[in-house]
């Protein structure tokens, strides 16, 4: 250690508390460096962790890398000064500004989508719990203020006809994610959306409804861009895309769609480790009108994640009240109902694996194999490819955890067969899932969990 440098007790203390050893604090880090693409992190080991404790400074984004790695353990926010750690220019890089124009927020997103060595050496690339902090309730009308504002500004005129071709794209591109995966195609929805669209919205519209119209078609892409980030583990990515899309929600004063939203970054919070957050995000996506002028099937969407959340945060009986209440809200949906094309996905093969993942959460097993077993048979696997495969993996991981090794590796290997062509870190994490649920078995001369484990190494040295 150099002479004068002190110890980080700070940092030591957290690592203590949430029961880690420095390699196990390197490997969660290197999962959210990775996450980010900071691949120059790939790396760092134990002996790199035990001279951060010891009092050596990280460099560059490692520091809000860290903090995400510690808050995903700890189920809080952990900040830089929590730590003992600085950022450059003495910033966490997590700040948020709600109160930034759409638009500009909108260039500032294409920028954070192009320039990933910048936004990693400002220590600003990492997927922050921190930065979930949700807008205060005066924001929404300010921004709804601020979106009737814009009326008749631009040079060109911005017609229906406009706002109908950005939405028949959004239509094709979610369509396109539901077969391939997050990972096919994202960069042409992110580059449609900062050049094409951002255009059009710098326009003049004649009508108000017409250009609330075209903020909202604009937000289910930024939504869209952000989801496909988030389900190939780009979650940095995806927490931005989010909050752009948010952000257009509220100045087309939209409710529905920005309950959807909230609801994507409560999947997100939850997948991740961050159960109360979650469960802030699941609940403000249910909030006055964002419920109740949603059509019944997506407020049957937001009910199943906010029960979701709920489980995660260890309230099994709130849970079994929320997901009753979300299959009432689906059972009332018709096919006459006006329904937003964003929630076309959603049905009974859906909920079931929510309910599946809810039931998985609070212990019920049998449950959740009962469920995940009816989304498999109830959905158009040819149409819905990706969520089909990671259903079929979860399914397994459920038969594992109950002793039905060969069932697994069964049920596993179907969905090796679907995952030809998608590309998802969501399927990739299922793989490695399967891997790590099989090594204890691997010299025990089980042939299926040789067959099963020679599949999944292919898988993903592929990939």
């Amino acid at each position: 250690m150099a002479e004068g440098r002190q110890p980080n007790r700070k940092l030591a203390a957290l690592i203590a508390e949430a029961g880690l050893s420095h390699a196990n604090v390197a490997s969660a880090f290197v999962l959210v460096a990775l996450e980010n693409g900071a691949h120059d992190y790939s790396a760092i080991s134990r002996s790199h962790v035990t001279h951060w404790v010891g009092g050596t400074q990280p460099s560059g984004a490692a520091p809000v890398f860290l903090c995400e790695a510690l808050s995903r353990r700890l189920g809080r926010t952990v900040t830089p000064e929590d730590i003992g750690l600085r950022t450059p220019g003495g910033s966490s890089g997590i700040e948020v500004d709600w109160d930034s124009d759409t638009l500009s927020a909108l260039t500032d997103f294409a920028n954070h989508e192009v320039d990933v060595d910048r936004r990693q050496a400002l220590g600003g690339a990492a997927y922050s719990v921190a930065a979930l902090a949700l807008p205060s309730s005066s924001w929404w009308t300010r921004m709804a203020q601020r979106g009737s504002a814009r009326s008749g500004v631009g040079t060109f005129s911005v017609g229906e006809g406009d706002v109908e071709t950005v939405r028949e794209l959004v239509s094709a591109f979610s369509r396109a994610d539901q077969r391939r995966g997050g990972g096919h195609a994202r960069s042409t929805v992110v580059h449609y959306l900062t050049s094409d669209v951002a255009r059009l919205l710098h326009g003049s519209y004649a009508r108000g409804p017409v250009r609330r119209a075209m903020f909202s078609a604009a937000g289910e892409l930024a939504y869209l861009a952000g989801w496909m980030a988030f389900d190939n583990g780009q979650h940095a990515d995806a927490q931005a895309g989010f909050r752009i899309a948010l952000k257009l929600a509220a100045e087309a004063d939209d409710p529905p769609l920005a309950g959807h939203i909230l609801r994507a970054m409560a999947h997100q919070a939850v997948d991740l480790g961050h159960a109360s957050r979650g469960l802030e995000h699941a609940a403000a996506s249910m909030d006055g009108t964002r419920y109740t002028l949603a059509t019944p099937r997506e407020r049957a969407l937001l009910g199943v994640v906010h029960a979701r959340a709920l489980a995660a945060s260890g309230d099994k009986r709130a849970a079994a009240t929320a997901l009753l209440k979300a299959e009432r809200d689906l059972a009332n949906a018709s096919a006459g109902d006006e329904e937003p094309g964003r929630v076309f996905f959603f049905g009974e093969a859906s909920l079931a694996h929510e309910t599946a993942c809810t039931l998985r959460d609070t212990g019920d097993l049998a449950g959740a194999q009962r469920e995940f077993r009816r989304s498999v048979r109830t959905r158009k696997a040819a149409t819905f490819t990706r969520t089909h495969a990671v259903t079929l993996g979860y399914l397994g991981a459920v038969q594992a955890r109950q002793g039905s090794i060969e069932e697994a590796c069964a049920t596993w290997s179907r969905a090796l067969d679907a995952m030809d062509g998608i590309h998802s870190a969501r399927t990739r994490a299922v793989v490695a899932n399967m891997r790590s649920a099989v090594s204890p078995l691997r010299q025990r001369g089980i042939s299926a969990v040789a067959e099963l484990d020679a599949r999944a190494k292919s898988y993903l040295a592929a990939k």
